[in-house]
């Protein structure tokens, strides 16, 4: 008996994703074997698994897959990203050498209690990514507060400030303001897909999700509650901790993240000039280190964006859609396929936007058909596209966290304490049947 087309297919949607597979077992089984993540770059395992997707690529001809993957590597989003990045480590690395940094925590620790740093770290940054509608303009702006934090601060508990956990924290208070900012790209894509109000979705999410920021909130004041020494403060150099400022409060006028992050740039070399902390060589050395330092991080993404391309190329996409929108049975049974549906896409495209761009119309499909609401589908697409954003090692915000930390994104998962309650209760509201709608909004 020979194959049949449905066998042929699963066949081949299991081998175009193997990529993936490929690419984990290299880093994961390399690492284990050397008893040390940062012996592994990422970017050789990302490499190797892309040479191995080439071999699978549908294309004839080796230029042709060539191009495949290089639309994939050059695309629009990809390339907005490394830019991002590029002005990211500039704006960290001059911020750093203008002592801006060391400024801007001395002023945090004056300020926070000592019982309420996690706590107070997570609220900010709750705070200012729902303002600014962006999970990596967040990070990018306190992160390298929160590692400078993390070494100014001695615990004498079995709970450290470890940068990893500082980090985690920024990082999971930005997935909370993507999910929920009205100008944020996920909540647009999710609610223009579903037929969905901003404001309804907004709800429906907040309803979801304010649970598990408060128990995280709670969990942070814990914590912290026996930080018991806070090194002493004997002065603040306030004009250094205006780039900081300028690039929130910016942000929170909505201007343009690359806008946002080139006037810091401008405003550290001032700062350096005047002050002379930082000469013309040395403001370009500095510029020139921190671009570097973003090289890997370029790489990793521009790799990624090309592998998932032949992902997709192979049918890899096209086979996970098929796989989790057959047998649904209930509106329950939608909802769950739904989830699975953004979930596995954004493992593939590691962005939780393009993720629910490319399952939305399946998704309102399956909707429509089965009786879920547009506000509760809007939901499921935005808060499980950004926990899986949120929790895997090769997204672009755990890269940049990583990076600007200088630690690994595999170390800020164990601490990542919000996506996965979020997670928790997003899975929760669908098992239970919550919220529970009395006036459906879905127009098949």
């Amino acid at each position: 008996m020979g194959l049949t087309p449905d066998k042929y297919f699963r066949m081949n949607g299991w081998l175009a994703l193997s990529p993936l597979a490929v690419f984990l077992l290299v880093y994961l089984v390399s690492s284990i074997v050397a008893k040390d993540f940062y012996a592994v770059p990422v970017s050789a395992a990302f490499l190797i698994a892309s040479i191995y997707a080439l071999i699978l690529c549908r294309e004839k001809g080796i230029d042709r897959k060539i191009a495949v993957f290089s639309e994939g590597a050059g695309n629009k989003n990809v390339l907005l990203m490394i830019w991002i990045f590029i002005l990211a480590g500039a704006f960290a690395s001059t911020a750093k050498d203008i002592g801006a940094i060391d400024a801007t925590v001395n002023l945090c620790l004056k300020i926070l209690p000592g019982k309420l740093v996690y706590a107070g770290l997570f609220f900010a940054s709750c705070f200012i990514s729902m303002a600014i509608g962006t999970s990596v303009g967040t990070i990018v702006a306190l992160v390298p507060l929160a590692s400078g934090m993390a070494e100014a601060i001695a615990i004498s508990t079995g709970q450290p400030a470890s940068v990893e956990m500082m980090t985690a924290i920024i990082v999971g208070g930005a997935f909370f303001g993507d999910n929920l900012s009205f100008i944020s790209d996920t909540t647009i894509a999710a609610t223009r897909t579903q037929g969905s109000k901003m404001s309804d979705k907004f709800k429906t999410n907040l309803i979801i999700v304010a649970p598990a920021a408060l128990i995280v909130f709670g969990i942070y004041i814990f914590l912290g509650w026996d930080i018991s020494y806070i090194p002493s403060v004997e002065k603040i150099e306030y004009l250094k901790i205006t780039p900081y400022l300028l690039i929130i409060i910016t942000a929170l006028l909505g201007v343009n993240v690359t806008v946002v992050l080139t006037m810091g740039l401008l405003l550290n070399a001032i700062i350096g000039i005047c002050t002379g902390e930082l000469g013309w060589i040395a403001l370009l050395g500095s510029i020139g280190s921190g671009i570097a330092g973003m090289g890997d991080l370029i790489i990793v993404t521009m790799l990624a964006g090309g592998m998932l391309a032949l992902i997709r190329n192979a049918g890899g996409l096209d086979f996970i859609i098929s796989l989790f929108s057959r047998r649904i049975r209930s509106r329950r049974g939608a909802e769950l396929s739904i989830a699975a549906l953004v979930s596995l896409a954004n493992c593939c495209t590691a962005n939780n936007t393009i993720a629910i761009i490319t399952v939305g119309d399946i998704a309102h499909e399956i909707s429509a058909r089965f009786g879920v609401d547009p506000r509760k589908s809007a939901s499921i697409l935005d808060t499980f596209s950004c926990f899986i954003q949120g929790i895997i090692p090769y997204g672009a915000q755990l890269l940049m966290a990583a990076s600007l930390a200088s630690v690994t994104a595999f170390t800020i998962i164990p601490y990542l304490f919000y996506p996965f309650v979020m997670g928790f209760f997003a899975l929760l509201s669908i098992l239970i049947g919550f919220p529970r709608f009395k006036k459906p909004l879905h127009k098949a």
